[in-house]
């Protein structure tokens, strides 16, 4: 007879208006028997190590037509990047003692069921920190990879402008613009975040947005002859401000609108004819239509985090008990690099 086990789990409340609380979650444990059900066929079973958190999970907490995520289901667990390891399995291609990244609940166990497991993809490489799997070797590097390279296609010399460039995604932008060549600058929220941008990360110079009182003049100062990259992590003001300081010609990879998450009415442009004036190309995109390129990001970043040529760093929330404090905080800007939640040791 299976093993049953106790499995905490973060539940989802209700749908939710503006900035999301602590509240809208609630922490439950459930029993789990520790084997694939007789009637799951192409099923996995996992415990979870590591979960992601990110912002595009406020939108999951909506229920907005046309959402481009699918959305939570109130009184299930809340879902989103997991490493794991297999437990028991169904499938053909996992096997028990497997290591996994995968699409898991936000709880100690999931059961994958065969619609789910084409998001699996088992890790071989140990060398490097399980986590960074959901980090620079994963969504986040993707994002990154798909946004600069694919998008954006740097050239030596560029004058590039990441914003929220201490995140999860705008760390590894600038670092693969500066492998480029490319001359970057960052923003963030506080002294600690730029003074990392400039140190740790070697981008060639960073403001903290909030002391500007004019971010248009922020820009001019950083870039007096235009910008010929912007790799958009929050849309609003800060884009506003970013048009009129494009070059001509010069591209626009939108990869999340976070200062707009949480508003129930979105701000508005003032500056998009500058789109028009300077011929300038703006792609939004989303990183599971670019899964195909995950081969491609390891052979880049494995020999690059390998030979230290490439810095990653991570917030890590310990235990699922504080899962719901670690994804309020991305809105305020509490975490400092990739916010995480190890949900039991590797």
């Amino acid at each position: 007879m299976a093993k049953e086990v106790s499995n905490k789990q973060i539940i989802f409340k209700d749908y939710i208006h503006g900035f999301p609380k602590e509240s809208d979650m609630i922490l439950k444990t459930s029993i789990i028997k520790l084997k694939v059900p007789d009637d799951c066929n192409d099923a996995v079973l996992v415990k979870n190590l590591y979960l992601s958190c990110d912002p595009y999970m406020r939108s999951r907490m909506s229920k907005i037509d046309d959402n481009y995520v699918p959305i939570f289901t109130p009184s299930e667990p809340m879902s989103g990047d997991g490493v794991a390891t297999v437990v028991d399995s169904s499938h053909p291609d996992f096997k028990k003692g497997d290591l996994v990244t995968a699409v898991t609940g936000w709880e100690e166990y999931t059961l994958i069921k065969s619609t789910e497991t084409h998001f699996i993809r088992k890790i071989h490489n140990t060398t490097v920190p399980l986590s960074y799997y959901i980090g620079i070797l994963g969504m986040p590097g993707m994002a990154a990879y798909t946004g600069l390279y694919e998008i954006s296609k740097p050239q030596q010399g560029d004058a590039v402008f990441v914003s929220a460039a201490s995140g999860a995604v705008g760390q590894i932008v600038g670092q693969f613009a500066k492998l480029s060549g490319c001359y970057v600058v960052g923003s963030a929220g506080t002294k600690d975040k730029v003074d990392l941008l400039k140190t740790k990360f070697g981008f060639n110079d960073a403001f903290n947005y909030k002391e500007e009182t004019d971010l248009n003049a922020a820009l001019k100062r950083c870039f007096p002859q235009g910008i010929d990259i912007y790799f958009d992590n929050v849309g609003g003001e800060m884009l506003d401000a970013v048009l009129p300081n494009m070059k001509f010609n010069g591209r626009i990879a939108t990869c999340g609108m976070i200062s707009q998450y949480n508003l129930k009415q979105g701000e508005g442009m003032r500056n998009l004819l500058y789109i028009m004036a300077k011929q300038i190309r703006m792609q939004g995109f989303l990183v599971y239509h670019y899964r195909h390129l995950y081969p491609k990001l390891f052979d880049l970043v494995a020999p690059l985090l390998e030979e230290g040529q490439i810095s990653y760093v991570e917030d890590v929330a310990e235990g699922l008990e504080r899962a719901p404090a670690a994804l309020i905080g991305l809105f305020s800007g509490r975490n400092v690099g990739r916010q995480l939640i190890r949900v039991a040791s590797d």
